[in-house]
């Protein structure tokens, strides 16, 4: 319970993770963590570097850790998108170690198998995505004041993978909501935002013409919503939202979407705030998590960003960051997450997505001369 209101107590202190506390004396320390016994022992991560980029990517986390003596060690498996299903060894370890580190899987347009991504949501029954999309001190975008969460459902929907051929040439795709599905996104959403001092949650639909499917998630979302009467909610038509997210994106707080629609508004959020080199992220269930670069990884096929070694490291690193919270490491969540930003801020080693010349190497050592 305590590490649940660790980021209210935060709030309520006015305190970012980088603001001192003159008026607590506290210096630039936050309210002390009180670990349980054992809290520290090193934990096992199964790590995926994937394909293209990430190793590069997945290769700056594994020397950060080392740099920080960060209670974690990596379980690494090679996997690729082109396989035909997750290896049955990659799926115990995640659950026996309940945490995994994952580069981009590529995944083959059109014909060919299918995604090894949704197959790991499936399979852990991650049914939550969370993207963290902002602005960074010192990194110009046409946008101020942007932070915006994206709680995406992650199992259901288009994703569901229920196509057939009816005829040749006719080809039908099913799309499947559920109200189980719809309240436990819904729940994850709002106590997001509770737990994170959030003010709103915004539901992104089409029930206009979708009036069924989407119809059944918004009215999860309403009941939802009679929780939390101090978190306020509206709901907006997913058009629209896109209109709205790239003229007036300071206007969201949490946004909370079906399956397909989150993938759209999540890249979308994040491209108006710096791009998806820069936004965290990542998929959890009850049981299991996984974290990653947060919106879609477009490069992450790219053999001439992956041979020039120039792949930005910075969102996988923040999720990274992400993941260490999640394993009740705060204090080294806190350095990585400063040191990240601190070397965004100064801008002398940024890669050619951010404005920049710098290799992945180049940032990667800029962030460990940076660690406090």
């Amino acid at each position: 319970m305590a590490r649940r209101a660790l980021p209210i107590v935060k709030q309520l202190v006015g305190r970012s993770s980088f603001d001192p506390h003159p008026l607590l004396g506290l210096g630039s320390r936050s309210v002390t963590y009180m670990p349980r016994p054992g809290d520290g022992s090193p934990r096992a991560v199964t790590l995926i570097p994937g394909d293209g980029i990430g190793p590069l990517v997945t290769g700056a986390v594994e020397q950060i850790m080392e740099a920080m003596h960060a209670p974690v060690y990596f379980e690494k498996y090679e996997i690729h998108g082109d396989m035909k299903t997750v290896p049955p060894e990659v799926i115990e370890s995640i659950h026996k170690n309940k945490v995994c580190l994952k580069g981009g899987l590529s995944t083959p347009v059109g014909g060919g198998v299918n995604s090894l991504n949704v197959q790991l949501r499936k399979e852990l029954d991650l049914y939550a995505s969370l993207v963290y999309c902002c602005n960074f001190p010192g990194l110009p975008t046409r946008h101020n004041d942007v932070d915006i969460v994206v709680v995406r459902e992650n199992t259901e929907g288009e994703y569901a993978g229920l196509e057939h051929e009816v005829v040749p040439g006719v080809v039908e795709s099913l799309k499947v909501i559920t109200k189980f599905c719809s309240e436990r996104i819904a729940k994850y959403a709002f106590e997001y935002a509770y737990l994170n001092n959030r003010k709103k949650v915004t539901a992104v639909h089409k029930a206009n013409i979708m009036k069924l499917a989407d119809g059944l998630f918004l009215e999860s979302c309403r009941e939802v919503a009679k929780n939390y009467p101090s978190i306020a909610y509206s709901e907006i038509i997913v058009d629209n939202c896109c209109m709205q997210l790239v003229s007036k994106p300071e206007q969201f707080d949490v946004m909370v979407t079906p399956n397909l629609y989150g993938n759209l508004v999540a890249n979308t959020a994040a491209g108006i705030a710096g791009g998806t080199g820069v936004m965290p992220g990542g998929n959890v269930g009850a049981d299991h998590a996984i974290f990653e670069q947060g919106a879609s990884a477009g490069n992450v096929g790219n053999e001439k960003i992956a041979q020039q070694k120039k792949a930005n490291p910075v969102a996988l690193l923040l999720s990274s960051a992400m993941m260490l919270r999640h394993l009740q490491f705060p204090s080294f969540a806190d350095r990585l997450e400063t040191a990240v930003k601190t070397v965004i801020s100064e801008g002398k080693y940024r890669t050619k997505d951010l404005g920049g010349t710098s290799t992945t190497q180049e940032v990667v050592d800029a962030v460990i001369a940076a660690l406090e």
